[in-house]
C-alpha cells in the first residue's frame, strides 16, 4: 500500500472540504494543490476529485435535512411553496446539466490545468468584487421558497461559469443570486441546494466513464483506501465549514475571498513562471 499516495489524497480531500462552499473554487484549488504536491493526474484521480465532492455535498444534506425533507413533502403534496422551491431547483440545474453534457470532454481536455485555473481565479475575483459592489444591497427575496422560475434560470446560467475551473460554483451562483435580487443568505443556501443534484450527476457521469474506460476491478488497496478516506475527510471538513460561512456572509463582505483569490492566483502564477508547477 502506497502511504504517500494516500496522504496526498487526504490533503486534496481537506482542500475540497475547506473550499467547496466558499467562493474560491474547490476544483481549482484541488488542481493547483494536486499539481504542487505531485498528486498524479490519472483517470482514477480525475474520478476521485469529482466523487469526493459528494462527501462535501453530504454535509449539506446532513445540515439541512429537515428543510430538504419538509420541502420534498410540500412538493409532493402539491403545496405552493414546495412546488415553487422544487421547480426553481429543477430549472436552476438544467443549464449546467445541458452544457456540462455538451462540453465535458472539451473542458476536461483544455481547462483542468494550472494556467486556466489561475486565470479563472483572477477573473472570478474581479467579477465578484464588481457584482458585490453593484448588486448585493438590493435584495428583495429573503426566503429560498420565494425564488421565481426566472431567477432560478438566471442563477442556473451563472452556475455554468463554474465549468471553468477557478471561477467557483459557489461564487458564480451567489453572484447570480445577488443580480436576481436574492439576499446573501438565500443566495448561499440556494447555491448549496443546487450543488446536490449537480454534483450527484457529475459524479455519476465520472463513475460510469471510469468504469467503462478503466474499471473498478483494476483498483488496488491503495486506491480504495484513498477513495474512502477522501470521501470521509471531505465530508467532515465541509461539515465544519458550512455553518461558519453562512454566519460570515450574512454580516461580512465577500470581497475578502476575492482578495484571497487574487493573492493565490498571483502566487501560483509565480510558481508557474519558475516551473515549480506545470502549465
Amino acid at each position: 500500500m502506497d502511504i504517500y499516495f494516500i496522504f496526498r489524497a487526504v490533503v486534496v480531500a481537506i482542500v475540497e472540504g475547506l473550499t467547496e462552499f466558499i467562493p474560491v473554487s474547490s476544483t481549482g484549488h484541488m488542481i493547483l494543490v494536486g499539481d504542487l504536491i505531485g498528486f498524479p493526474e490519472t483517470e482514477f484521480t480525475k474520478m476521485f476529485n469529482v466523487v469526493i465532492q459528494l462527501g462535501a455535498i453530504l454535509a449539506i444534506v446532513v445540515l439541512y435535512w429537515q428543510k430538504l425533507l419538509h420541502a420534498a413533502i410540500s412538493f409532493f403534496k402539491g403545496e405552493k411553496r414546495g412546488l415553487n422551491f422544487g421547480f426553481a431547483l429543477i430549472i436552476g440545474v438544467l443549464p449546467a446539466a445541458f452544457f456540462g453534457f455538451l462540453l465535458e470532454d472539451t473542458i476536461d481536455a483544455y481547462l483542468f490545468k494550472p494556467l486556466p485555473v489561475i486565470i479563472g481565479l483572477f477573473v472570478g475575483a474581479v467579477l465578484l468584487i464588481f457584482v458585490e459592489n453593484k448588486y448585493r444591497g438590493k435584495a428583495h427575496v429573503h426566503e429560498v421558497e420565494d425564488i421565481t422560475k426566472l431567477q432560478a434560470l438566471k442563477i442556473g446560467f451563472f452556475q455554468c461559469l463554474a465549468m471553468w475551473p477557478g471561477m467557483s460554483r459557489s461564487s458564480s451562483t451567489i453572484m447570480g443570486g445577488w443580480i436576481s435580487g436574492l439576499s446573501s443568505k438565500v443566495a448561499s443556501e440556494f447555491s448549496f441546494f443546487l450543488a446536490i443534484p449537480v454534483m450527484i450527476g457529475a459524479s455519476l457521469v465520472k463513475v460510469v466513464k471510469f468504469q467503462g474506460d478503466v474499471g473498478f476491478g483494476t483498483l488496488g488497496d491503495t486506491e480504495w483506501t484513498a477513495f474512502l478516506l477522501g470521501f470521509v475527510v471531505a465530508f467532515i471538513v465541509a461539515l465544519l465549514c458550512v455553518k461558519g460561512f453562512i454566519g460570515y456572509i450574512q454580516k461580512k463582505p465577500m470581497k475578502i475571498f476575492a482578495y484571497y483569490r487574487i493573492a493565490i492566483s498571483t502566487i501560483f502564477a509565480l510558481l508557474l513562471l519558475t516551473n515549480v508547477i506545470s502549465i
